[in-house]
């Protein structure tokens, strides 16, 4: 068994809420007590002929994290750029991002990468979804499909970022047609005993593979019915833009990191969560 400790954060291009000064220095410091295994980014600038300090985001955070990156490009600017973003503290056996943009002015992108984690191909999807209903309904039948394409049915899957979906009503299309549950409706609650013994009698019990085990803790009533996180705006958490969906793992625990210094680095607060993979 590996316990992975995972984080998603938009961190808006390394500038605090406001926009007013660079966050990167604390963004590194607060990642590195974290101690993360896979991180999940969001609005990370790979080019910044401006300011030398803002280029290469993804770079300087695995560099201090010691981890291993892999970028996906979405925005082009003349001088600038900016995307999604894997860091791991495992192989990344290989990646690719695809153009999901559903119309000129938004630039969106699907970073799919496999990571090898212990000798298992764990499968990591960083998003970062539309504005608009329809746009990001189109994004989520692209990601499906990649999935149902690329991606075995008994492996490992990862897909967290911004989904810009306030409304929580692309959560049924990852639940029915992958089997995909976001960390904050299965995660045990130590105010309920009952989930608990729950959860351990399903994992004790069924002699079936994990990914089966925690569908079905879903299916049959232990995934709640709660709705994601308040993560936006980071200072005063109002909206629900913000998840982390799994499959093939056991959810230990999960939380949005509230406060200093989260609420100085992004206007997004971080969502982090520990996961066991069998």
């Amino acid at each position: 068994m590996t316990i992975l400790r995972v984080v998603s954060y938009n961190i808006h291009k390394g500038r605090s809420a406001m926009g007013t000064r660079e966050s990167l220095e604390a963004l590194r410091l607060g990642l590195y007590n974290l101690r993360p295994d896979l991180v999940f980014l969001q609005e990370v600038q790979g080019r910044n002929e401006r300011r030398a300090t803002l280029d290469g985001q993804h770079e300087s955070l695995a560099a201090v994290l010691s981890m291993q990156a892999a970028y996906g490009c979405n925005a082009v600017r003349p001088r600038t750029d900016h995307g999604n973003a894997l860091l791991s503290r495992f192989p990344i056996l290989q990646y690719e991002n695809q153009d999901v943009s559903d119309h000129r002015l938004e630039q969106r992108g699907l970073l799919h990468a496999v990571v090898e984690i212990n000798e298992t191909p764990v499968h990591c999807l960083v998003v970062h979804l539309g504005l608009f209903g329809g746009g990001r309904s189109r994004q989520v039948a692209a990601l499906v499909e990649r999935i149902k394409r690329l991606v075995p049915e008994e492996s490992p899957v990862l897909i967290a970022g911004d989904f810009n979906d306030w409304n929580n009503r692309l959560a049924p299309l990852f639940v029915e047609q992958l089997g995909l549950y976001e960390v904050f409706a299965v995660a045990p609650h130590a105010r309920d005993p009952r989930l608990l013994r729950r959860l351990r009698h399903t994992l004790a019990v069924k002699p079936k593979p994990l990914a089966q085990q925690v569908h079905e803790l879903g299916a049959h009533g232990a995934a709640r019915l709660t709705p994601p996180p308040r993560t936006f705006p980071a200072a005063f958490p109002w909206l629900r833009l913000d998840r982390i969906y799994q499959r093939g793992f056991a959810v230990r625990r999960a939380k949005v990191l509230h406060g200093l210094p989260w609420r100085q680095i992004s206007d997004h607060a971080p969502l982090f969560a520990e996961l066991e993979l069998p």
